[in-house]
């Protein structure tokens, strides 16, 4: 009996001891970008410079993990102050009325030893949609991982419809960051 006790024992800390590890995203060296093509303009390219996560990784279940990131939408640069006003305006971000860009993953499904794809809900301008995201992992040690992962969403499935379609429906999204065991 004291034999099937310590085994079953044994069984449930090893449970609990497989979760995701959480992980510290280090804003210095992490990009949230996006690239918008139109016609007769090259493609425009900006970074957004404020934002909050949270990571959790299980590099055995991957399915574990998951990803949260808040971005700050007036936090928007393109190196060029005019544009920045005018795709934080009303016309497209409408930073001042939805301050926040959010994904938080609901699904991570491995697809290689180095890479996943990750869905979850996007909310842009208030509107939610399921989005799904390819992301490379490199370990680059015991407690550090980079992560790149880049997607496609049409703006116009968020009521954000100005300038098409002069300016493209479609928007990439690109993130590349460093993160640390915490």
């Amino acid at each position: 009996m004291r034999r099937a006790t310590l085994l079953a024992g044994a069984i449930l800390m090893a449970g609990a001891s497989a979760h995701a590890e959480t992980w510290r995203v280090e804003p210095a060296r992490t990009e949230i970008a996006f690239e918008v093509g139109a016609k007769g303009y090259p493609v425009t390219h900006g970074v957004f410079r404020n934002f909050a996560s949270t990571l959790s990784i299980d590099f055995d279940r991957p399915q574990r993990s998951m990803v949260n990131f808040t971005v700050t939408a007036a936090s928007l640069d393109t190196q060029i102050p005019v544009l920045d006003a005018y795709v934080t305006s009303p016309a497209f971000l409408n930073a001042t009325q939805f301050p926040d860009i959010r994904f938080v993953s609901t699904a991570v499904r491995k697809l290689d030893e180095q890479s996943v794809e990750v869905t979850g809900n996007l909310t842009l301008l208030g509107v939610t949609h399921p989005e799904t995201f390819t992301v490379q992992v490199a370990r680059d040690a015991a407690s550090a991982v980079t992560l790149h992962a880049e997607g496609q969403v049409r703006r116009s499935a968020y009521g954000m419809t100005a300038g098409l379609p002069l300016i493209s429906d479609d928007v990439r999204i690109i993130v590349a960051t460093r993160a640390e065991a915490h």
